[in-house]
């Protein structure tokens, strides 16, 4: 009996705006929507390494699980199963971040 093939997605990204725009479509602290022409079957288990450049250079690392595949946008949904403690801390950094193009605010009243 075959143990259970892992398929590794290793990517590098300019920016956490170019992951987004270029990559996934929708991320959570529960999981990733990955583009692709051609998704892998449900159930397959996926090495996830993004590296994304923010103020330096980080990373989100970890183990999922494809759970949905779309045809529209053509991709796949892939739950977290494990997570390296660091890339959670990464993760809640990019989710909590401002949008790109978002003004701050100003505490000045006109």
């Amino acid at each position: 009996m075959r143990k259970d093939e892992r398929v590794t997605i290793n990517k590098e990204f300019e920016s956490f705006d170019a992951f987004v725009s270029e990559y996934v479509s929708n991320i959570s602290r529960s999981g990733v929507f990955i583009r692709s022409r051609i998704p892998l079957k449900i159930g397959t288990k996926v090495n996830l390494k993004f590296t994304v450049l923010m103020d330096d250079v980080e990373v989100i690392e970890g183990v999922g699980r494809v759970v949905r595949i779309v045809e529209d946008p053509p991709g796949m949904g892939v739950v977290f199963t494990e997570l390296a403690s660091y890339s959670k801390l990464v993760l809640e950094r990019l989710l909590t971040a401002p949008a790109a193009g978002d003004a701050p605010a100003s505490d000045d009243e006109d």
